[in-house]
């Protein structure tokens, strides 16, 4: 075995971007929508459903992405305990996602330049994706089911110069669109409702895409889908159920993850005069003589790994070549391994 001391210019590091779909087989779009009766009658319902790629009872089912009602007066759910009166499961995913995302227990969440006290998350589960969601990859469409209001939602990553951070990393507002590409047909220049502000927002570095109550709830004329929130005080208003009804009606979720691998690229440099000999203890006879002559005036050696060593000598990599690699005076060789990480 042979060792050589890496040159500064032997290792070169270098980083890309990869896409994947998000959806469990490979899907860049998903289709079809499902909820499992067991958790939807359960009291975590109160607070979100689990969305599946098929019916929960197969064997292929995983939960794809939640939805929950977030609603800062707590309304649309019931109250917990019937003396104080606003604390539901709606005011907490509120305080929640107003923790997560603006780090505060204070401020309001603004939809471009409109403040709305309810939205809906829709929250991708966590083994969907491996880094972040992909800016410009979104096009959620929603229905509504009894009017026929048609909704194509993106983000604004492509219109804006500037990127705008929270707590939660990167924040893009939705417009109306689909691709990061804004929809001709928009209400305004910005992609927005008429008067409710945007369509809600993107985060893609915690995967979770936050709806404004507010602009869904407007008119079909001002660019809503006029999706009756029920805003009553403690009541149960299934509007966990709205949000999936307009999902499912419309058929069509499309997103991609971004992954960014970096990788070290170390060149293993054996010139001519180096690693031509065997340290092979066989090739050696009792007496301490060679066992071939050939290895006295024309030596050979086939380089078959390389090994990656720290100071301490410890071994840390392996690398192996597809074949033996012939190595004597005569040449030159050149490894160049890759390690991903």
């Amino acid at each position: 075995m042979s060792y050589k001391r890496f040159d500064a210019e032997d290792v070169v590091v270098s980083a890309e971007s990869v896409t994947t779909p998000v959806w469990s087989g490979q899907n860049t779009t998903l289709s079809s929508f499902y909820t499992s009766s067991t958790q939807v009658g359960g009291t975590s319902a109160d607070y979100y459903y689990d969305i599946y790629q098929t019916a929960s009872t197969d064997t292929s089912a995983r939960v794809q992405f939640s939805v929950a009602y977030a609603d800062k007066k707590g309304s649309g759910s019931l109250y917990f305990n019937s003396s104080v009166a606003g604390k539901t499961p709606s005011s907490t995913i509120y305080g929640q996602y107003r923790n997560l995302v603006l780090g505060t227990e204070e401020d309001d969440f603004t939809f471009g330049t409109t403040t709305a006290e309810h939205f809906y998350v829709i929250s991708i589960d966590r083994a969907r994706y491996k880094e972040k969601l992909l800016p410009g990859s979104l096009t959620l469409q929603l229905n509504n089911s009894s009017s026929g209001d048609f909704l194509s939602l993106t983000d604004n990553s492509n219109q804006v110069s500037t990127v705008t951070y929270t707590d939660a990393g990167r924040v893009y507002e939705l417009i109306t669109g689909s691709l990061g590409t804004k929809s001709s047909a928009a209400k305004n220049d910005n992609g927005y409702t008429e008067g409710s502000g945007s369509y809600g927002k993107l985060l893609p570095d915690i995967g979770i895409i936050i709806l404004n109550g507010k602009a869904l709830d407007a008119s079909a004329t001002a660019g809503g889908l006029n999706l009756n929130i029920n805003r009553a005080a403690n009541t149960a208003s299934l509007n966990n159920r709205k949000i999936f009804n307009a999902l499912d009606y419309s058929g069509s979720f499309r997103v991609q993850s971004e992954e960014t691998i970096t990788s070290n690229f170390v060149f293993v440099r054996a010139r001519n005069s180096e690693f031509n000999y065997s340290t092979n203890p066989s090739l050696i006879t009792g007496s301490g003589e060679l066992r071939h002559n050939v290895m006295i005036n024309t030596p050979q050696a086939f380089i078959t790994s390389v090994g990656l060593y720290n100071d301490n000598n410890d071994l840390l990599a392996v690398a192996k070549l597809s074949r033996p690699l012939l190595k004597d005076f005569t040449k030159e060789s050149l490894v160049r391994i890759k390690l991903d990480y």
